[in-house]
């Protein structure tokens, strides 16, 4: 009995010193480093399930406060994220719309089946003036998927002058007769979107032909510095769709290339949205961290054919995706958010981050009540979900200068296998204000981090973190702040020297003043 209790007490020691042994960090100032571009914070709207409609739009005779039909709570929320730009209508949706449909009077408008997402009718009452007049009140730039799959030439040429054009055109004079004199003026525009799957099904070498002839007939005129033009990129590794594109198509004619990633653990079967384990939880973030792995191999090919990095990775549709309980469903895609979404959020943030050079653009799946939503709506309520926070917490990183870091990452095992723990950016932005951000996904494990600082001059830290009690917490209807952001001070700093202490799975953000 006494050996064994020694022997306990000695594996206690040897438990408690793994988990507090120290990582180090080295954060430098680079006279080149990249800028994190605020769109890497970007968010995606697609007509599916409940993100639009009874989301988004409730109609201007709602009881719901809102704003020319769209809700008032949403847009305030939308404004302290500071979202700096929305993708819409889709994703698949997009290359079924007809943006001709979503315009003048409303009686008059056609309904379309939505054949991707539940087979359900809509009336087209929300179109392109709700959508680019949501966007300036955000103070959001629009991002539009012009339709491709199903749609003509003249169609997304049509719909670029209705947008752009001051004036007098055929496409002009219908916008001012739809009650818009001033055009919009939409720089961002996708030409097509997964061309490999529900946008066409086609061949790398197909969709380059008709990607250089939709781009030949989208004018440039009235967008400071051009349209941003985004070609439909790769499905995770499909790497030789990345080749082709960057091999055949003149990059006069192509500004943004799209990868699209979601942490799916298996198609087949997705596993649950809050009743999941650690073996799902380890999977979910495996699938995660393949982020990493993606961005750095698309670009080690975009760099063979652009050097300069002239061309952007557009990483336009991310986050987590899990099979949809039917008797909890409030639409076609909707699920809860987690601490494990949370998890997700903060770590794809950070790889982006770490990857400015070559990422300018990321676009959130999706907003409002569809996969990994940063708002969930049921009727008048309205709650703000785990990811929602971080992406609040993370905000401060928008159009700031990367500091480039280096560590040897502790790991978080599991039946096994391993992965990286943790994921770290930093920034420091033009008020020379730095901020770091960790994301800790080990859900067993405190880490230990030190800093050196001394470099950068660092006399004051505060901090937020993000965290729970358990991995399947989530904000409900009923309990809508059980996870929020709260003050952090697990932290020390002597001599310049940072040394920060994290809880699993944890989101961190440290803003560090130099006086």
């Amino acid at each position: 009995m006494k050996k064994l209790t020694v022997f306990s007490l000695l594996f206690s020691l040897l438990v408690a010193w793994n988990s507090s042994a120290q990582t180090k960090i080295e954060l430098t100032h680079q006279e080149n480093a990249p800028i994190i571009s605020k769109h890497i914070y970007g968010h995606f709207a697609e007509h599916l399930g409940k993100c639009i409609y009874e989301g988004f739009y409730v109609g201007e005779n709602s009881t719901i406060p809102n704003s020319a039909g769209v809700r008032k709570d949403i847009i305030e929320a939308l404004k302290e994220l500071q979202i700096p730009n929305l993708r819409w209508p889709g994703g698949c949706f997009a290359d079924t719309y007809h943006w001709m449909d979503g315009i003048g009077d409303l009686d008059k408008r056609p309904t379309i089946v939505n054949t991707w997402w539940g087979g359900t009718t809509e009336d087209n009452s929300f179109g392109t003036h709700n959508f680019l007049n949501l966007c300036k009140e955000l103070g959001a730039e629009p991002y539009l998927s012009g339709n491709v799959g199903s749609g003509g030439v003249q169609e997304l040429a049509d719909w670029v002058q209705y947008t752009n054009f001051k004036g007098k055109s055929p496409m002009s004079d219908l916008r001012r007769e739809n009650g818009r004199e001033e055009p919009w003026g939409v720089k961002y525009w996708g030409i097509g979107n997964e061309a490999w799957g529900c946008g066409g099904n086609m061949r790398a070498e197909y969709y380059v032909d008709i990607y250089r002839k939709y781009a030949t007939f989208m004018s440039n005129a009235d967008v400071d510095g051009g349209l941003y033009k985004i070609a439909s990129g790769a499905n995770d590794d499909d790497y030789n769709w990345t080749e082709v594109l960057m091999k055949n198509i003149p990059k006069s004619m192509l500004q943004g290339v799209a990868l699209h990633h979601y942490t799916v653990i298996d198609w087949a079967d997705k596993g649950p949205d809050i009743d999941f384990n650690e073996e799902t939880y380890f999977k979910s973030m495996k699938q995660s961290w393949l982020m990493e792995e993606l961005i750095t191999k698309h670009t080690a090919i975009m760099d063979k054919y652009d050097a300069e990095k002239e061309v952007d990775l557009i990483v336009d549709e991310w986050g987590g995706w899990y099979d949809v309980d039917k008797e909890k469903s409030r639409g076609v895609l909707y699920q809860q958010n987690t601490m494990r979404d949370a998890m997700i959020a903060g770590m794809n943030l950070n790889i982006f981050n770490n990857h400015a050079d070559r990422v300018k653009m990321a676009n959130l799946a999706q907003t409002v009540n569809v996969l990994q939503a940063v708002i969930l709506t049921d009727d008048e309520k309205m709650i703000l979900t785990p990811t929602y926070h971080v992406m609040n917490m993370y905000k401060v990183h928008q159009d700031a200068t990367l500091l480039p870091l280096k560590f040897n990452s502790p790991k978080y095992s599991y039946g096994g296998e391993s992965l990286p723990a943790l994921t770290v950016s930093a920034s420091q932005n033009s008020e020379n204000l730095t901020h770091i951000s960790f994301t800790n996904i080990d859900a067993k494990s405190n880490h230990e981090i030190t800093i050196d600082l001394n470099e950068l001059d660092i006399k004051t830290i505060s901090g937020s973190i993000l965290t729970s009690t358990s991995l399947q917490d989530y904000n409900s209807f009923n309990n809508p702040s059980k996870i929020t952001p709260k003050n952090f001070e697990d932290y020390t700093l002597k001599r310049g020297i940072l040394t920060v202490s994290l809880p699993p799975f944890s989101v961190v953000v440290l803003k560090a003043l130099q006086d």
